[in-house]
């Protein structure tokens, strides 16, 4: 097995005087990182971290979580990147599942510290990060298989801590894979490092891919205020934006309020959450390219299908799966009808994890001989990926079948809407009824009963949203992701 450390540490080695990473405001060489992974193996080594330990990191993005990373790999051990807002017992629940003999934390994160230390478990607090750890002992811990290099805490739909174990193996094939998928990449590229590195869109495509394909990156650690992130990416000539939906929308309010505008911008590549088509077009206009999307999740390290390039996209799809997975369509009765170009989309690959980290009942329940339920009910349009929705969003109807996405995609037409999100509630008669929470353009007016007439002239009765509810802003995940469920719950 070739180990994702090796392939990183010898890419260093070849070139150390090449410019590697943009970090506050000047240029890393590769030379530069090989020393801070040397310093934190040797430190880590020193505290007693050994071949099978799983290192927490509770840190932004910087030059330090990606030198914990390799050093950590460079042991024979794991790292575990944590959201540290998801929340004390949330985040407690998780590192009781992932046990790691000690915590890296950044400055301020004192309730969380204090708790760790009640249970023994042995914190460092990072008190720079672009230089190595303090002096720390670790804690002994269970041991896994040296084959493991990340471990992702996932959200869940039964609020119990859920982590996604990935291999050396799974991270390489598919940084590999997206690299030639994407195929407007080359040589000399720079992309924008700002998703947090506990989310597996931005630790892989933005973090590890640049490492193994001798690419540079803009590490960035925090994307508020998205200002700032705009001059970063103007000065660092960062011509790859990696981001999520949401965050295209803020750095489009920025260009209007005079944000400093990128240089030389190639392509934007996002994914994550569902894209509002509306949004390329705002996109092409500000910045002069359009939107490259792409779809994944965390159990597929994490990308499964990507539009290749601006030639060949469809717009509305999210590209073709990528060189190296099998895939199948299966309906509600696991029936395969994969020959109707519709169903739950099912994958299996070397990118693909083997199953959930010590949960053999999720495992058993999402994972059958090697292939993985994505759970995202799929259309097939000449080998284009249309993510129709997730199959726990989907509104039932009198029977009938509501995707929100299509919803959405009618309501984003209507002058007025800068953004809909659509969602099932309760119905005594119909089981369910949709409902749309819209975001007004700025300045706009229009009444709930005129939207839903909109509706009426665009979709069958049954699809119509029942009610509407205008909001400023909507509930977002760290990742900027709109959560559905306390939409649901309002």
């Amino acid at each position: 097995m070739v180990r994702l450390e090796k392939v990183i540490l010898d890419n260093l080695r070849l070139e150390p005087e090449k410019p590697c990473l943009w970090w506050e405001g000047k240029w890393w060489t590769n030379g530069d990182l090989l020393r801070l992974v040397e310093e934190s193996t040797k430190g880590l080594e020193k505290g007693g971290f050994r071949a099978g330990y799983r290192l927490a990191v509770l840190l932004p993005n910087s030059p330090l979580v990606l030198a914990l990373s390799l050093a950590a790999w460079n042991l024979g051990g794991a790292i575990s990147p944590l959201n540290a807002k998801s929340g004390l017992p949330s985040l407690m629940g998780t590192l009781d599942l992932v046990e790691p003999c000690a915590v890296v934390v950044a400055p301020g994160l004192d309730e969380l510290k204090t708790a760790l230390e009640e249970q023994d478990v042995p914190v460092v607090v990072a008190e720079s990060l672009s230089a190595a750890l303090p002096a720390c002992t670790v804690k002994e811990t269970s041991l896994e298989n040296d084959s493991l290099a990340v471990i992702f805490a996932t959200s869940g739909t039964t609020g119990m801590p859920k982590a996604v174990p990935l291999t050396h193996a799974n991270l390489l094939d598919n940084s590999l894979m997206m690299y030639d998928a994407l195929e407007l990449l080359q040589e000399g590229d720079i992309l924008l490092n700002v998703l947090p590195n506990f989310h597996s869109f931005g630790y892989t495509v933005a973090g590890l891919m640049p490492l193994v394909k001798k690419l540079r990156q803009t590490l960035v650690a925090s994307f508020l205020p998205p200002v700032e992130t705009m001059k970063t990416i103007h000065d660092s000539g960062t011509n790859v934006i990696v981001a999520v939906p949401t965050m295209l929308y803020f750095m489009t309010v920025a260009a209007s309020k005079g944000a400093p505008m990128p240089v030389s911008l190639r392509m934007i590549v996002t994914g994550g959450d569902r894209l509002n088509v509306q949004l390329d077009g705002k996109v092409k206009e500000v910045f002069g390219v359009g939107i490259i999307e792409g779809y994944g999740l965390t159990e597929c390290s994490p990308v499964v299908a990507v539009n290749r390039n601006y030639k060949d996209r469809r717009i509305g799809t999210v590209g073709p799966v990528v060189k190296g997975y099998e895939w199948k369509l299966l309906n509600d009765k696991n029936e395969d009808v994969t020959a109707s170009g519709e169903g739950v989309l099912w994958v299996k690959g070397p990118s693909v994890t083997s199953g959930y980290f010590r949960d053999p009942v999720m495992t058993a329940d999402r994972f059958v001989d090697g292939w993985f339920n994505t759970g995202d009910y799929v259309r097939m349009e000449d080998g284009f990926v249309r993510i129709l929705d997730r199959v726990t969003d989907i509104i039932i109807v009198g029977g009938f079948n509501v995707y929100p996405q299509e919803v959405e995609a009618i309501l984003h037409t209507h002058p007025a809407i800068s953004q809909a999100v659509v969602v099932g509630i309760p119905h005594p008669v119909n089981g369910e009824v949709p409902k749309a929470f819209i975001r007004l353009q700025e300045g706009a007016r229009v009444t709930p009963r005129e939207i839903i007439d909109f509706c009426k002239k665009h979709l069958a009765h049954f699809k119509v949203p029942r009610s509407v509810e205008f909001m400023e802003a909507f509930p977002l995940s760290s990742t900027g992701k709109v959560l559905r469920r306390l939409l649901r719950q309002k």
